[in-house]
């Protein structure tokens, strides 16, 4: 907001609201879901204070009472997505929780294409947020290691779903841009394909489609990545 001063703030660490005065007319809950209805939506460009406001039928400038940023608007709608993912009872295996986890991931960045976007170490420590930390430590405590080791492996498990999810969503966008189908232009593709590694040119790539020429099974990448990312952590006999 104009007129603000540059000095860093978290939202958190605000007040939601004083004793004095009247009870506000929204919560950080309210902003937070029509924001997050909005990016859902539209996309994370379309979620602006005017737009949020206006879903909330309220001036843009009163919202700033409540929100002082848009960065902090950001911060909320990550919090409020954070809450949607599921807590139990960890079950003693910490790799199956943690594969539990990175499926969990993927499905709540799926719900929110958005999310990817805002995947930050900034917004990693909301109340949600840090809720869902200590419970994937909780999942961990079977493993033998530093809780610094511990918060690497949920960094990394973490930046794994990311990356493959954030790709996920640029393949299905480009995909719906396209004049044609998807199988359409895969058949082209590899017809194209097909004929450089015929040519004698490549002949590792030649080999290595030789291998498995197969379509290539994305749910088991994908699962394969989490393995992958764990197996680097766990104890060696």
């Amino acid at each position: 907001m104009a007129g603000r001063a540059a000095v860093p703030e978290v939202i958190w660490a605000r007040p939601e609201r004083t004793g004095r005065g009247p009870k506000p007319a929204h919560t950080r809950a309210d902003i937070a879901a029509a924001a997050v209805r909005i990016a859902d939506a539209e996309g994370l460009a379309a979620v602006s204070m005017r737009h949020v406001a206006a879903a909330l039928d309220c001036g843009t400038m009163s919202l700033y009472n409540y929100v002082p940023r848009k960065e902090d608007l950001y911060e909320l709608m990550f919090d409020a997505v954070s809450g949607e993912h599921e807590l139990w009872e960890p079950s003693g295996d910490w790799r199956a929780d943690m594969l539990r986890v990175g499926r969990q991931t993927r499905e709540l960045m799926r719900r929110h294409p958005w999310l990817p976007r805002l995947m930050s170490p900034v917004y990693g420590f909301s109340p949600n947020a840090l809720r869902y930390l200590e419970h994937c430590l909780a999942c961990l405590d079977p493993l033998d290691m530093t809780y610094g080791m511990k918060l690497q492996l949920v960094g990394m498990l973490n930046g794994t779903v990311t990356t493959y999810v954030a790709n996920e969503l640029a393949t299905a966008e480009r995909s719906r841009s396209l004049p044609w189908s998807e199988e359409e232009e895969n058949a082209v593709r590899i017809a194209y394909l097909g004929g450089q590694l015929a040519s004698g040119a490549f002949p590792r790539m030649a080999a290595a489609f030789g291998e498995d020429p197969g379509p290539i099974d994305l749910e088991a990448v994908f699962e394969l990545a989490l393995n992958r990312v764990l197996d680097a952590f766990a104890p060696k006999d």
